[in-house]
């Protein structure tokens, strides 16, 4: 049997047996010390012997012993985590126990002979778990270990030589959703994802801010020797992986003014108010053609982008031409832009058109056309996320430097985000870059 090929999302009633083993953690992780209960799981799920609960050893035998066991097992034992898991990440100090929870996975014997696997309940116990560490519940348990053992040790600013792309996913908040999710997860896994993402969405906008106020700062200074600047002025690292001058034409790209002094911002509000009673869907289209043609490279455009992109255009919905458009309409036309203009699906991963319109215009200008349709409809934003989580997953094993490209997008559509979706107050950074 292909175990990568077994279904990954199951909708099933929860049986008593499983709502006891959930409950037995439940009561565990709320009375007894983390590393309690790391003891407990390794003895229960990676040992599976020694566990000193002789009716959740019972019920545990029964449910692997199920013959749809190697169906079901994977959603079980990932919600089991997950159970210990949302509690400890709610304190820095139980943080730790989560990396050390996921870490004892790798302690699972791969060798062991599992012959007599009806009779014995460590030899089921372990083959099911082996089953396990080929899904993608525990491709997202590594990647959140990732992530807090990474966050705790402020390891943000990862070194470069080694670094492989899928190991920057501390990076990019915004592909958690979808790279840490899926659809089955279960409302603690979802917390606690959501938690984890805040707090380094959070992190990161305010070491932005930090760093973009420190650049001013600098260049208030003048002419003032370095050295002087460096000793009057506390030094603020740089947050993301692009050099100082590449951020800040980045910053100035996405938040200052990009055509007649009007900033993305801008110009989308513009759009909506130009559009909001268009009489049919198809000059809805004529009209978002523009929107978006206006901000492609000239020369490049006229080469053959701008035709294709218009030919895409007409066959989208092309039955709903005459109809006047709806808010879901819009939506579903952004969509399928983002389809098209970055990768179609995980079935279909070509993304010619993106790698096209980075190669012509840079990174920069090609997350800028991104961003002005994001803009439009912030109900889609979820959406370009899963695009580039697409491309994470497709280009995870690539080092970065054999995927620069991407890492420069992925790092771009952050900065991007925070400044136009973010918390913290950017208003100063406008209006410098409308005074320049």
């Amino acid at each position: 049997m292909n175990i990568s090929n077994l279904p990954q999302h199951h909708h099933y009633h929860i049986t008593a047996e499983e709502q006891y083993i959930y409950d037995h953690l439940l009561e565990c992780v709320q009375t007894e010390h983390p590393q309690q209960v790391v003891g407990r799981f390794h003895r229960l799920f990676i040992q599976a012997k020694h566990y000193d609960d002789h009716k959740v050893l019972d019920i545990l035998t029964t449910i692997i012993r199920h013959p749809l066991a190697e169906q079901t097992f994977s959603s079980i034992l990932n919600r089991c985590c997950h159970i210990l898991i949302n509690p400890w990440q709610l304190q820095t100090q139980t943080q730790g126990f989560i990396v050390q929870l996921i870490a004892l996975f790798d302690l699972i014997p791969i060798n062991i002979v599992t012959k007599h696997k009806g009779r014995s309940y460590c030899a089921r116990m372990i083959q099911l778990v082996r089953q396990f560490l080929e899904t993608d519940y525990y491709k997202q348990l590594k990647r959140l270990s990732m992530i807090i053992d990474e966050s705790q040790q402020r390891k943000i600013n990862v070194g470069k030589k080694q670094e492989i792309l899928g190991n920057l996913i501390i990076r990019y908040p915004y592909l958690y959703d979808h790279c840490l999710l899926s659809a089955d997860s279960s409302r603690e896994q979802k917390q606690t994802i959501h938690q984890v993402k805040h707090n380094i969405e959070r992190k990161f906008e305010s070491e932005l801010s930090k760093f973009v106020t420190y650049q001013i700062r600098l260049a208030q200074t003048g002419a003032q020797e370095i050295d002087y600047k460096q000793r009057i002025i506390e030094p603020v690292e740089n947050p993301t992986l692009l050099s100082n001058k590449e951020l800040g034409k980045s910053l100035k790209h996405f938040v200052g003014p990009v055509k007649n002094g009007s900033s993305y911002q801008d110009l989308s509000r513009n759009f909506i108010n130009h559009t909001s009673d268009t009489r049919s869907y198809k000059l809805f289209k004529d009209d978002l053609y523009e929107y978006v043609m206006q901000s492609i490279d000239g020369k490049y455009g006229k080469h053959s982008f701008n035709k294709r992109l218009y030919e895409k255009m007409q066959n989208i919905y092309p039955a709903r031409n005459d109809a006047k458009p709806d808010e879901f309409l819009k939506m579903r036309t952004y969509s399928q832009l983002f389809n098209y203009l970055i990768v179609d699906s995980t079935k279909n991963p070509h993304h010619l058109v993106f790698m096209d319109m980075i190669s012509n215009m840079g990174t920069t200008k090609t997350i800028g056309v991104l961003l002005k349709l994001v803009l439009l409809c912030g109900q889609v934003k979820p959406y370009i996320e899963q695009r580039f989580s697409i491309l994470f997953n497709h280009y995870e094993s690539f080092s970065r430097d054999g995927a620069g490209w991407l890492v420069r997008s992925l790092e771009k559509v952050n900065v991007a985000f925070s400044v136009n979706f973010g918390k913290l107050d950017m208003s100063f950074l406008k209006s410098i870059y409308q005074r320049s």
